[in-house]
């Protein structure tokens, strides 16, 4: 089922001038054909208004309740944007330097470095994912029920909804780890944003859910969203599903620790609200959460490790689409995706959500980053063949490289725990993931993608709707040669050996790993 919103812009006849209304069915008809869901929620805003809504599926199976604008979704991350909103209203109100130590305004534990020569985790380098804090801070994180080692579950405490959370000066009572040098390296963290959460509550002296409703939420008039399951939240909230070969299966209702990195609830309407403040100097319909001048700021790149991939603001993605800046957060929880992507200089955003749908939490960042580029009118990022081959500089790009040692995702290095491999194959160059999975240890080809750089590459994923990702070979702060790839807005680094040195032999010249002439197992 999928029907047309009936906000007013719409009833008056206000058209998309990139993409028109039918068009837009189409796609998100395309979309579904090639993810199947439970229920899927898509508005599309413009200057300042929902200017298009697509409902389909159910909210819920059992009582057949279809989706609509006002069933409220959990959006997971898409609550870090506005945990970042709320640290950057009290950095507007001279209460937060950004490039104070975080532990000047943390009250409730510590930050604690792994070694002593680590200079503090400030207030940025926590909102750009680069204080130096792992996402998984032990493997017993993994142990966790719900937690799990893939899928996107977040690995930390939860509960089932109903039973009592600890506080955080609890749960990190010996302090939070910082494993490596803040400010050099990105590594995506709950943890790190559950600290500016309670950040905003040391320094305000408010409860989260308190600051977010005054301070965000009724000047946006977003009535319809918490941080907290109210009764009147509850009555309309999807249920999350997981689909396997038996069709579609409820997931267990649990609630996770650190609000402020995942816990807000709410609609495509009010998601709506908040993109158009985001799209509109910071301003929505009955009151400013941000001056213009600081919303750009959070926009700009704060972190990139190439400046040939998309960095990360101040809680959000930061990259373009074409000559067009753009923006973006998504979110994850057992049974819920969200999405949210920008284009603030064009007054136009695309929020998104569904209850159920099998690898959502990869295909809804590429479908809906995609959507935004042809409201643009923007070209899809596609693979180019018209950029000749460069094999003079395969050599010193061919090798393993691996995800970071202790600051990098535990889950990422169990599922490729070998890192990657660049090798030659047939005449081309070619990438594998070193992991007993057939379909990524074959290899894909990298593809030249920039005339003037032999070293950047497109990369095309297989299967239908599978985005194209950008490589690119350089070096990380310490020298070291890496390879950056941008992995849905994120930028993620695979470390090489170091330039120049061969191990247990200092000095010695040689290539990051095997000769690229050498034929490939």
């Amino acid at each position: 089922m999928t029907r047309q919103a009936t906000c007013p812009e719409c009833e008056a006849g206000r058209g998309l001038p990139a993409i028109g209304e039918s068009r837009l069915r189409t796609a998100v008809a395309e979309m579904l054909n090639r993810h199947p869901c439970v229920g899927l929620a898509v508005g599309v805003v413009r200057d300042g208004s929902l200017v298009s809504f697509h409902g389909h599926g159910l909210a819920d199976i059992a009582s057949d309740t279809p989706v609509t604008e006002d069933t409220v979704f959990r959006i997971g991350s898409v609550t870090k944007p506005v945990t970042a909103i709320a640290v950057m209203q009290l950095h507007e109100q001279g209460l937060v330097d950004l490039d104070a130590p975080a532990g000047d305004y943390l009250r409730a534990y510590a930050l604690v470095p792994a070694h002593a020569g680590f200079g503090p985790a400030t207030v940025r380098h926590l909102l750009t994912h680069t204080a130096g804090i792992a996402e998984v801070r032990h493997l017993s994180d993994l142990l966790h029920p719900e937690a799990g080692p893939f899928g996107g579950r977040p690995p930390q405490l939860s509960v089932p909804v109903g039973e009592p959370l600890p506080s955080l000066a609890e749960y990190y009572r010996a302090g939070l780890p910082i494993v490596a040098e803040p400010g050099t390296v990105f590594a995506y963290s709950n943890h790190g944003y559950a600290t500016l959460g309670q950040i905003v509550e040391d320094v305000s002296g408010m409860s989260l859910e308190r600051y977010f409703r005054e301070r965000i939420f009724d000047p946006l008039g977003m009535t319809d969203t918490g941080l907290t399951r109210s009764a009147r939240l509850a009555s309309r909230l999807a249920t999350g599903y997981e689909l396997g070969r038996r069709g579609a299966k409820a997931v267990p209702d649990r609630d996770w620790i650190g609000a402020g990195a995942g816990g807000v609830y709410s609609t495509t309407r009010d998601v709506a609200r908040l993109a158009a403040a985001l799209t509109g100097g910071g301003a929505g319909e009955n009151g400013s959460v941000l001056r213009p001048d600081t919303l750009d700021m959070m926009y700009e790149p704060h972190f990139r490790p190439d400046p040939r991939v998309p960095g990360w603001g101040l809680g959000f993605f930061s990259g373009r689409a074409g000559r067009h800046p753009v923006a973006g957060h998504d979110g994850i929880l057992p049974g819920f995706n969200s999405a949210v992507f920008l284009a603030p200089d064009d007054g136009v955003g695309v929020v998104a959500f569904t209850n159920g749908s099998k690898g959502a939490f990869g295909w809804m960042e590429t479908e809906f980053r995609r959507l935004l580029r042809h409201l643009l009118e923007v070209p899809d990022e596609v693979v180019r063949t018209d950029i000749p081959q460069r094999p003079e500089v395969w050599a010193e790009l061919c090798g393993r490289y691996r995800m970071p040692p202790r600051i990098s995702d535990l889950r990422g290095r169990l599922a490729i725990p070998g890192g990657v491999e660049v090798f030659v194959r047939g005449g081309r160059l070619m990438i594998r993931a070193l992991t007993p999975v057939p379909s990524l240890y074959r290899g894909l080809p990298l593809c030249p993608d920039d005339e003037d750089d032999p070293r950047v590459f497109r990369l095309d994923l297989p299967g239908p709707g599978s985005p194209s990702l950008r490589v690119v070979f350089g070096a990380a702060p310490d020298g070291t040669a890496a390879m950056h790839v941008d992995l849905g807005g994120q930028p993620t680094s695979f470390i090489g050996r170091p330039r120049g040195r061969r191990r247990g032999r200092p000095g010695v010249r040689t290539r990051i790993g095997p000769r690229c002439g050498r034929r490939a197992r």
